[in-house]
């Protein structure tokens, strides 16, 4: 069974953790960010719970970095991830429906990010099957549009732009 809530100190820890025993990198002071930022009201982050164990995280930046949206107000989604272990059980499905819930509150449009490289792919194949279609930019890397003729080293800040409407 898959519970979303919203993030707590004691998180933390146990998300960092997690990631750790499968090999990622994802430091305590990252998640300690996310708290203060979700206290400040700038972020906010949803956790999964499968069988009540920590399954995965979401969150959402109500001013995104990425200034196409941050222009015209897109809250974004950043930074979605499911433990390994915990993949096709529903859980990025149910942080997606949480994240597009809480922004239709505020917002009628929301906003995501991916990488282009094949670790990407099943959020790809998510978004595009929950309605996100590219917003018309292209590719981008730390906020630079690329063009023909661009030599650029593909790695996780390589990435296309997606928006979905919402019906509240």
């Amino acid at each position: 069974m898959v519970k979303i809530r919203d993030l707590m100190k004691d998180d933390c820890g146990t998300i960092s953790k997690a990631f750790a025993e499968q090999g990622w990198n994802k430091p305590v002071s990252q998640y300690e960010r996310y708290l203060l930022e979700q206290e400040e009201g700038t972020r906010e982050v949803v956790v999964a719970e499968y069988n009540n164990h920590f399954a995965g995280y979401l969150t959402i930046r109500w001013k995104s970095d990425y200034e196409p949206f941050f222009s015209v107000g897109i809250p974004e989604i950043v930074d979605l991830n499911v433990l390994m272990k915990y993949q096709k059980n529903g859980i990025a499905t149910a942080l997606m429906d949480e994240a597009e819930r809480l922004v239709s509150e505020k917002c009628d449009r929301i906003g995501i990010g991916f990488g282009l490289t094949r670790d990407y792919g099943a959020a790809q194949r998510l978004y595009v099957k929950r309605g996100y279609i590219p917003d018309g930019l292209g590719i981008s890397q730390n906020g630079k549009f690329l063009t023909y003729g661009d030599q650029i080293t593909i790695d996780d800040d390589v990435a296309l732009y997606l928006t979905k409407t919402l019906i509240s």
